[in-house]
């Protein structure tokens, strides 16, 4: 029901994960028996987990980690990596100044040059180590780097801006990404995003993507939301794309993947994304805390070192465990943030899910009052889920 802001606008009320709650329903499996798996393109992981395409994040190292594990991490390759031979003497820089000389230091190191060359060896470094080759470039780097990424054999491409659409108005002297020809040229599967809205995750799919991206604005480090005024709440975005999922896969029998990006800290986001509608996760900050993150306990967004209008920050994460614990356990913390397949496949068994498919189906209700009820004393002392 349409809600009235004023005379001649209404809105609809969104929802963000912390208003809802899952409901269990008539049964209850083993954890050990939920089928966790996500394929995207020629691509299965065990995980539904992939790490955000962050220089904070995502490193060489940290790509083959994650496939190991059974998840997946892209990366970005127009960041650090790709600019600088040797990246970490910079990603130093950047975890040692102080916060009010961040955005200038970050508009200084991100004007150097993108090499070809690195796109091309940091692919290879990956692959060499038998590990999945997930990159991203925003649309324009898709116009100037895309055959080099074909030619050093990446195993999934993303395309990913703060909006991508197929309906994208571009000044004369200015040629826009093809996405629909990106997608049938390109030799690998092709990843869009990101967006919010069932209209634009339906013009996506028909582009061709292998799967999408839902989510604006809604990551620990991104400031979107407050420099554009632009987001809609993770819960409604998700199910709103997920509808469109659905719909087009009665009309064409294609089934493409939801990826929810953003606004994800703790396992039971994860279990409230996929019982959304989403497939997978896109997670930045949880995995920046990893002792194996590039970013030396600090996480920033794509977008924060824009030399015009920066849209992200730079947040202290901290390190709590390995990689290892983080995704798989054993959890060295009680608030949600450790052993992130552990709580999914132990959400799964208690709604009763055997698989993703089944988790998209739980009962959602909302509950403003999930995070809160009865943790007086988490909240006072700052334990649990009240840190």
């Amino acid at each position: 029901m349409d809600i009235l802001i004023g005379r001649g606008k209404t809105a609809r009320r969104a929802y963000g994960f912390d208003e809802i709650a899952l409901v269990p329903g008539q049964r209850t499996l083993d954890p050990s028996l939920a089928d966790t798996r996500v394929t995207i393109g020629n691509i299965e992981r065990e995980i539904p987990i992939i790490a955000s395409a962050m220089d904070g994040v995502v490193d060489v190292n940290m790509a083959v980690l994650l496939s190991e594990l059974g998840a997946m991490g892209v990366l970005n390759l127009e960041g650090i990596q790709t600019r600088y031979e040797d990246p970490y003497p910079v990603l130093d820089r950047i975890a040692s100044v102080g916060k009010d000389e961040f955005v200038g230091l970050m508009q200084e190191l991100y004007a150097e040059p993108i090499k070809p060359e690195l796109i091309a060896q940091r692919i290879q470094e990956i692959k060499a180590r038998n590990a999945i080759a997930a990159v991203s470039l925003t649309p324009a780097g898709a116009l100037k780097y895309g055959q080099t990424v074909a030619e050093a054999g990446a195993d999934l491409c993303c395309i990913q801006a703060t909006v991508v659409s197929t309906d994208h108005l571009s000044p004369a002297a200015i040629a826009p990404l093809d996405l629909v020809r990106f997608c049938q040229e390109i030799p690998m599967p092709v990843m869009l995003g990101n967006c919010v809205t069932y209209e634009v995750a339906l013009k996506l799919m028909k582009a061709g993507a292998a799967a999408i991206l839902v989510g604006i604005g809604p990551g620990a480090a991104c400031t979107s939301r407050g420099v554009l005024g632009v987001g809609v709440p993770q819960a409604t975005a998700v199910a709103d794309c997920a509808a469109a999922r659905d719909d087009y896969e009665r009309e064409t029998g294609r089934y493409i993947p939801v990826i929810a990006d953003g606004g994800i800290v703790t396992g039971g986001d994860i279990c409230k994304c996929i019982a959304c509608g989403a497939d997978a996760v896109m997670i930045g900050s949880p995995i920046a805390r990893a002792q194996e993150a590039p970013g030396g306990d600090y996480h920033w967004g794509m977008a924060t070192p824009s030399p015009v209008l920066p849209r992200g920050t730079r947040i202290k994460v901290g390190t709590t465990g390995t990689i290892a614990q983080i995704l798989k356990g054993p959890a060295k913390l009680d608030d949600g943030t450790h052993n992130l397949l552990g709580a999914l496949k132990t959400s799964m068994g208690t709604l009763g899910a055997k698989d993703i498919k089944e988790m998209q189906q739980v009962e959602v209700v909302i509950a403003p009052s999930l995070l809160t009820e009865g943790k007086v004393y988490q909240k006072a002392q700052q334990l649990g889920m009240g840190k």
